[in-house]
């Protein structure tokens, strides 16, 4: 049976690989508004309604009213937007955390698509506190490094421009104030009790994104070491989509863009027994955004969650 799919926001860069996606799919349809009707509340609205599935690609704020507008009790909404990530009510588009996980997001007529940067540090530590391999109240940092195309239209423009700041050759920290908009999530999801000390930072490739965090044996409650950190992430991360990979380290280096226009996501550990590297490599538009709002719809569907994804 085809289902009908609106893409609210989807000339946005999410809006647009999810469009990508969805095209050349013969048991999707997509409803499409002119260019004059894109932000008309009430064209959305209609369409909003007419969905079987609704991707929300928007600022928070839009998507919340867009939400309000639902009035068809069948539409399940995929907000890829911050606004409802920790909200309990909303299942929280990772599936590869848990059983439990997948099946809510099945079930669901409201789904909570996970951040980019969030993605990486959640696929690291979720897995840890499950197991009490580590406490909820370990004081962690986490350093994430991306390609400007996670800046949105206006960021792409910056860097693709041919007389851009010199500035933006050389890779930027941001987020600086350490109020970054994915750190209630990454708390919340997790389970820990303290944000991590985050340094995110944007550097001059398109797409890609690294996200690692160190760990020191000591944190480690008693009888872990780095091998059970292994262990559990050879057991729970076994693909299609999310995959251990003992080692992907390329002569001594780690390339932040291996997984560029891919919506797989690499999970590996380095370090030594003292000092351990937790290490989660993707795409900030692949399983950081639009490959895992497309994921999640696939599930609802109860087609293979791989089904119009680029998968390594």
């Amino acid at each position: 049976m085809i289902k009908k799919v609106f893409i609210d926001g989807s000339a946005g860069t999410t809006g647009l690989r999810i469009a990508e996606r969805l095209e050349s799919r013969a048991d999707i349809e997509l409803i499409k508004l002119s260019e004059e009707n894109r932000k008309d509340l009430n064209a959305r609205k209609e369409a909003l309604n007419k969905a079987d599935i609704a991707f929300l690609c928007l600022p928070d704020a839009a998507a919340i009213e867009a939400v309000s507008l639902i009035e068809n009790d069948k539409t399940v909404v995929l907000d890829t937007s911050t606004a409802h990530r920790t909200n309990s009510d909303w299942a929280y588009g990772f599936p590869e955390l848990s059983a439990q996980a997948e099946e809510k997001i099945k079930a669901s007529k409201r789904i909570a698509v996970p951040g980019c940067h969030a993605s990486g540090f959640i696929s690291l530590i979720y897995p840890l506190v499950e197991e009490g391999i580590i406490n909820k109240d370990v004081l962690l940092s986490c350093t994430s490094l991306t390609g400007y195309s996670g800046g949105g239209k206006k960021m792409i423009a910056e860097y693709e421009n041919t007389d851009r700041d010199v500035l933006l050759s050389s890779p930027r920290q941001y987020g600086i104030a350490q109020q970054h908009k994915h750190l209630p999530e990454m708390t919340a999801v997790t389970g820990i009790k303290n944000a991590p000390a985050f340094i995110p930072i944007v550097a001059d490739f398109y797409s890609g994104m690294e996200v690692t965090v160190p760990l020191f044996a000591s944190q480690l409650n008693k009888g872990f070491t780095v091998e059970d950190i292994k262990r559990v992430y050879k057991c729970k991360y076994q693909g299609p989509v999310v995959k251990y990979i003992d080692n992907f380290d390329e002569s001594g280096f780690v390339a932040s863009n291996k997984l560029s226009f891919k919506d797989s996501m690499e999970i590996s550990v380095s370090g030594n027994e003292d000092r351990i590297l937790l290490i989660s490599r993707y795409d900030n538009l692949g399983k950081g955004a639009s490959g895992a709002a497309v994921e999640c719809m696939n599930i609802v569907l109860g087609v293979s969650k791989t089904t119009g994804l680029d998968i390594i």
